[in-house]
C-alpha cells in the first residue's frame, strides 16, 4: 500500500559508532541497489538470489510483507496483515523464508523486509496461516479493540491539505487509510507486538525494513516500536530503514528523518515528468529539478540524498499513474516500454546517477488494476526464467541489470561535465570511473564528448558485457582516446535499440592484470582542533581492518579546523571497499556516520587496473 575483531583498547573509542568494526558473517555485496520482487515467493526468490542477483552485484532483495495476512484474491491483500506472530503467508512458509534469507546471504544479498504497521485486515475472515479474525468486531490474534484508534475516516479530499486548505494531520495519523482498522501505535502494548515481529524478523537475519504507510503512524510512534529493536544486523551493518512517506501539503518529511531514511516520491513524480515530457520538463533539467551533489534539493524539493531511497515505480504508483511503467496493461495509463524506451532510460538514469539508495522493481504483468499474481511460476519446467510473459522480471533486463555494476563502480565518484544536446539528451561523466549518455528524443543524437576514462575500448554495457578475457563485446564498443574524448552516435528513442550509452572502467577490454590501483581519500569540514588528526579506516589490511595507524592517517592539505585532508591508499582493483573516516587526538575520537542515526559505512568500488581513483565524500559526517 501507500508505503562485523577490534582491539580492545579500541572498543571504548568505537562503542556503537564503528558499525564496521566486526567482521561480516557473510560476505555481502555493496549495497548500492536493491530489487524489490513484488509477490515473488520465497523459494523462488532463493533461486534468484543465486543465479542471478547476487552475482550481478545487488546489494538487496526487498521482500512483500512476510507475515500472515488476509487472503482476498487481489494484489494488495499482502498489505492487509492479521497475524504477527505467524509468519505463514501466501509466499511461503516460516522456513521457507529463512531458507530464503540464508541463500541470499550465501549469495552477497541482503533481504529487506516490507511491513505494515498501521494497520490490519479489513476483509476476509480467514489469514493465509488459517487464523480466524473479524474486522467489525476488531478480534484479531493478539489484538482486540481496545488496541486501535476509533472508528473515523480519512478524507482523501481535504485532509492531505495543507491546515490553511482543510488539512487534518490528526485525521490522517489516527483514522482509517481506506477503511483498514487503525493500530493505536501509541500504546505500549501494541509497540510491543510490533516490536516482538521486527525483532524476530532480525533475528532471522532480515537486514532492513520499508515501514509502509508510515505518513500514516506518528514519528513519535515509529520510534516508541523501535526503541527495543537493535539496529544491526547478523551481518554487523545497520539496520536498513525506509519510511513511506508520501509528500502531501500536510506531512513535514523531516519529522521522520530522525528515525531513518525515506521513500523519495518525488524521484519517480519527476522521472514521469521528465521522460514524457509532462508540462514542458525535460531531463536537461534535472539539475535544477533535484539539485546536484553537495546541494540537493531543487525547485521539487528533494530529501538530502543520504535519506533517500528512490525508484522508477513501485506497485502502487504503476498503477495509479503517478509514474512510469513497464508492467501495466490496462490501458488506463501509459505503457512506457511499449513503442518506446523511456521506462529503460529513466532507470539507466536513476542507476548512473549519484543519488539515494537505487531500487529496481520486478513484478508481474496485469491487464486489470486489482489482478493478483500470476499463478504459474517465473521459471519454466528446466529452471528457465520466462521474462515478460507472467513476471516482467525487470532485473534481468541486461541493460538495466549491467547498470547495477555501473553503480557500484561509480560510487563516491563525482558527477562531472554534464551536457545537453537538446532537452531530451543528455551525458555526464562519474569522476574517471564511468560515462553515461541518454536519448530521450525522436532524432538521433550525433555526440562528441570529453570524458575522464583511460584510453582503450569499452563495451557500451546497455548493449552487452566483455567476455571472460576481456578481448570482446558481446554488444556494441565505444573507443576513447589518449585525450579521453568520444565519438557516439545514439538512435532515437522509438526503435527498438535502447539509445543510451554507458561505460565503467570495470568494463575496458584488453586490460592489464594488477594487484593494486591508487585511491586518494579526501574529506573536508572535520571541525579539528589542534592535536587532532583525520584518518580513513575500513574492511581492509591496507585501511587498518578498521584500526586507525599510521598506514591510513590522511595529511591536510591546508590549515584550519575545515581543511580538507587526503591520502592515496593502494587497494586491490575491481574490489568492494567499506570505509569511515574518523577524528583521533586532543579530544575523543570521533567515527562519522554513527549507529545512531543508522547511517552505513561508506561503499564503494575500486576502479580497473590502470586507472586512478579519487573518492572525495565532501564533508565529514557527523
Amino acid at each position: 500500500m501507500k508505503k562485523h575483531a577490534v582491539k580492545k583498547l579500541l572498543a571504548a573509542m568505537i562503542g556503537m559508532a564503528c558499525i564496521g568494526a566486526m567482521a561480516p558473517a557473510y560476505a555481502l555485496n555493496p549495497a548500492n541497489t536493491s530489487v524489490q520482487m513484488f509477490h515473488w515467493k520465497w523459494n523462488d526468490i532463493a533461486k534468484e538470489c543465486t543465479n542471478w542477483l547476487g552475482p550481478k552485484g545487488f546489494g538487496a532483495v526487498q521482500i512483500s510483507p512476510p507475515n500472515s495476512s488476509a487472503v482476498l484474491g487481489f494484489w494488495y491483500d499482502l498489505y492487509q496483515p492479521v497475524d504477527y506472530t505467524n509468519l505463514n503467508s501466501r509466499m511461503g512458509t516460516a522456513a521457507q523464508l529463512q531458507t530464503m534469507i540464508n541463500t541470499c546471504h550465501a549469495a552477497g544479498v541482503r533481504v529487506y523486509a516490507d511491513v505494515v504497521l498501521n494497520h490490519l485486515a479489513a476483509a476476509g475472515n480467514t489469514s493465509s496461516a488459517g487464523a480466524s479474525y473479524n474486522s467489525a468486531s476488531l478480534t484479531y490474534p493478539r489484538f482486540s479493540a481496545p488496541d486501535f484508534h476509533s472508528n473515523c475516516a480519512i478524507n482523501p479530499n481535504t485532509d492531505y491539505n495543507s491546515p490553511a486548505n482543510g488539512g487534518n494531520r490528526s485525521s490522517v495519523i489516527n483514522c482509517r487509510l481506506v477503511g483498514l482498522p487503525d493500530l493505536n501505535t501509541g500504546s505500549s502494548y501494541v509497540q510491543g507486538q510490533l516490536r516482538t515481529f521486527l525483532t524476530t524478523l532480525i533475528n532471522m537475519g532480515i537486514d532492513g525494513f520499508r515501514i509502509d504507510a508510515a505518513k500514516h503512524i506518528a514519528p513519535a510512534d515509529i520510534s516508541g516500536i523501535l526503541a527495543g529493536v537493535t539496529r544491526t544486523t547478523k551481518a554487523n551493518e545497520p539496520l536498513w530503514l525506509a519510511q513511506e512517506v508520501i509528500p502531501d501539503g500536510n506531512v513535514n518529511r523531516a519529522d521522520y528523518f530522525g528515525i531513518g531514511g525515506l521513500n523519495e516520491f518525488q524521484f519517480p513524480f519527476l522521472m514521469k515528468a521528465m521522460f514524457r515530457g509532462d508540462n514542458g520538463q525535460s531531463i536537461s533539467q534535472v539539475r535544477t529539478y533535484m539539485g546536484q551533489p553537495g546541494a540537493w534539493g531543487g525547485t521539487w524539493g528533494f530529501i538530502d540524498s543520504a535519506k533517500a531511497s528512490v525508484f522508477v515505480n513501485n506497485w502502487d504508483t504503476e498503477r495509479d499513474g503517478s509514474s512510469l511503467n513497464a508492467s501495466n496493461n490496462t490501458g488506463s495509463y501509459p505503457n512506457d516500454s511499449n513503442g518506446t524506451k523511456r521506462y529503460d532510460l529513466a532507470n539507466i538514469f536513476m542507476l548512473a546517477w549519484p543519488y539515494g539508495h537505487t531500487q529496481l522493481a520486478s513484478g508481474f504483468k496485469f491487464s486489470s488494476r486489482d489482478q493478483d499474481h500470476p499463478n504459474v511460476s517465473p521459471f519454466d519446467a528446466n529452471g528457465n526464467p520466462q521474462i515478460n510473459v507472467a513476471w516482467d522480471f525487470i532485473h534481468r533486463w541486461s541493460d538495466l541489470a549491467n547498470m547495477v555494476a555501473f553503480r557500484n563502480t561509480t560510487a563516491g565518484t563525482t558527477l562531472d561535465n554534464f551536457v545537453q544536446g537538446n532537452n531530451n539528451q543528455i551525458a555526464f561523466s562519474r569522476g574517471n570511473a564511468g560515462f553515461v549518455a541518454i536519448n530521450n528524443d525522436g532524432t538521433v543524437w550525433n555526440l562528441n564528448y570529453t570524458t575522464k576514462l583511460p584510453a582503450g575500448t569499452y563495451c557500451n554495457v546497455i548493449q552487452g558485457l566483455a567476455n571472460a578475457t576481456k578481448t570482446a563485446c558481446s554488444g556494441g564498443s565505444v573507443v576513447v582516446s589518449s585525450t579521453g574524448a568520444i565519438s557516439v552516435s545514439i538512435p532515437a528513442n522509438g526503435g527498438s535499440a535502447v539509445p543510451a550509452v554507458a561505460l565503467h572502467i570495470n568494463q575496458k577490454l584488453g586490460s592489464a592484470t594488477c594487484t593494486s590501483v591508487p585511491v586518494k581519500f579526501r574529506v573536508a569540514n572535520a571541525a579539528t582542533v589542534t592535536g587532532q588528526k583525520v584518518y580513513v579506516a575500513g574492511n581492509r589490511a591496507e585501511l587498518g581492518n578498521w584500526t586507525p595507524t599510521t598506514v591510513n592517517l590522511l595529511t591536510a592539505e591546508a590549515t584550519g579546523s575545515n581543511a580538507a585532508w587526503s591520502r592515496t591508499i593502494n587497494l586491490p582493483p575491481s574490489t568492494a571497499i567499506q570505509f569511515k573516516f574518523m577524528k583521533s587526538g586532543a579530544v575523543a575520537n570521533v567515527w562519522e556516520r554513527d549507529q545512531a542515526t543508522s547511517s552505513r559505512n561508506r561503499e564503494f568500488t575500486t576502479v580497473g587496473c590502470g586507472s586512478t581513483q579519487t573518492v572525495d565524500v565532501g564533508s565529514f559526517a557527523f
